[in-house]
């Protein structure tokens, strides 16, 4: 189980499905970008082999919008867009997608919220019609909203208190993060999701929930002039909205170690190590990325050879980064001892595994196992494209779709003295936020 809550493994998943595309299949300047009047930003691509589209809004807004007080708010909204409009009400938007044979689901994430619909390409004017209604014309009931809440703290109860994995990362998030929003859940913590008025929640609404805040973006098969004169016809009658409050809140640097020990019902101990690194804007960025491919990507990776095979210390170890992160995040390593071995044997084996990558490079067999690795999960991914679209999506988020295609290159760059000097940097002994799960009998 990664150091996550189960919303967040949706983004880990979508990351690893599908890191970016063939440049020989979807070059990016296949893709039809505009931005229209009221600042929506459109990515449309066309994809002929199968008659389905995937249809994608994302919003520029996740947790760390969040101010203290209101944590959850971004999660419990994006259940609200599926509660109706005066055109649509309560239940209709999944039940027309499903009726049309089509499937729809959502997800937030710390960074961005966004919305799906996989669907036969001849019903895609049926979407665009309904993603523009909700868009601005979302009726937040008061009691759509009170029964709502009562789904979100059962979804917190299920996945986040009562999963040990979920419980642990959420408590070592908190202590890693003193000032950053990232320190609060995805989900909220229950005493706010309780408190959160409808108020609140429309305010929330309006602010973020504009084009001038959002990425649409479309797979499938279509002609892309004419679907974006049909988003414009629709999305156009919106208006474009005050630009959303930036988020300034700077993470102060970590001063020593800092450790959370917590006991659950559980059937093995957990331990997890969270240490403090860049985003994508640094040069170390891609040298991150590789690192966490070669700890845990497969049954060859080093965490799982060392660890869980040839030591059998663990059930399950690994390493995870997140390069899309809008901000500086954590670099985890995770473990799950055996039967019969303690969570400080899994503590002093993880570090061990960290001071060996100091102390002398990875191997050559297993950098080109990781651009392997990278470059297949590029070719799989372009029969999907659902994964396609997320990604392209992605890029743009953090600056430009165009970057996708440039992704690999970053990463095949990257050479085994990168690697062992980013893990000298950011893996200090005195800069890790430990967290250590105890099973409660």
């Amino acid at each position: 189980m990664r150091p996550t809550h189960t919303l967040r493994l949706v983004f880990v998943a979508t990351l690893l499905l599908g890191l970016a595309a063939g440049a020989a299949a979807q070059n990016s300047d296949r893709v039809l970008a505009a931005t229209l009047e009221n600042g929506l930003r459109v990515l449309l691509q066309e994809d002929h082999r199968s008659p389905i589209v995937s249809f994608q809004m994302w919003y520029r807004v996740g947790s760390r919008n969040e101010t203290r007080g209101t944590t959850g708010i971004a999660h419990f909204l994006e259940h609200l867009m599926f509660k109706g409009t005066p055109t649509h009400g309560p239940g209709e938007f999944a039940r027309l997608v499903e009726q049309n044979g089509g499937q729809d689901n959502a997800f937030t994430s710390q960074d961005v919220t966004s919305y799906y619909v996989n669907i036969a390409a001849d019903r895609i004017d049926l979407v665009i019609d309904l993603e523009a209604d909700r868009m601005h014309n979302l009726r937040l009931d008061p009691k759509d909203i009170a029964s709502e809440r009562e789904v979100v703290i059962e979804e917190r109860r299920t996945r986040t208190e009562d999963d040990p994995g979920g419980f642990l990362g959420e408590e070592v998030s908190s202590i890693a993060f003193k000032n950053h929003p990232y320190g609060a859940p995805i989900i909220g913590w229950m005493e706010e999701i309780k408190q959160i008025t409808p108020a609140q929640i429309r305010a929330f609404y309006k602010t973020y929930y504009v084009p001038n805040n959002a990425i649409l973006v479309a797979v499938g098969d279509f002609k892309a002039p004419e679907v974006l004169t049909k988003i414009r016809a629709k999305f156009r009658r919106i208006p474009k909205g005050p630009p959303p409050p930036p988020v300034l809140a700077v993470e102060p640097p970590q001063n020593g170690e800092r450790r959370v020990i917590v006991k659950k019902h559980a059937q093995l101990p957990i331990v997890y190590l969270g240490y403090h690194v860049p985003n994508r804007k640094s040069p170390d960025a891609f040298a991150l990325e590789m690192l966490s491919t070669i700890l845990s990507e497969g049954r060859a990776s080093r965490l799982y050879k060392r660890l869980v095979y040839e030591r059998q210390l663990a059930l399950e170890a690994g390493g995870d980064y997140n390069y899309f992160s809008h901000d500086p995040s954590l670099f985890w390593f995770w473990g799950t001892p055996m039967p019969g071995q303690t969570p400080e044997t899994m503590e002093k084996a993880l570090l061990a595994e960290m001071e060996a990558l100091k102390s002398e490079p990875v191997t050559e067999e297993e950098l080109q196992r990781a651009r392997n690795q990278v470059e297949a999960t590029f070719v799989f991914q372009e029969d999907s494209i659902h994964r396609r679209a997320g990604l392209l999506a992605r890029f743009e988020l953090i600056g430009s779709y165009a970057d996708k295609d440039r992704f690999v290159e970053g990463l095949r760059a990257v050479t085994a003295a990168d690697i062992q000097r980013v893990a000298r940097t950011y893996f200090a002994d005195d800069k890790k936020n430990v967290g250590i799960l105890l099973p409660r009998p």
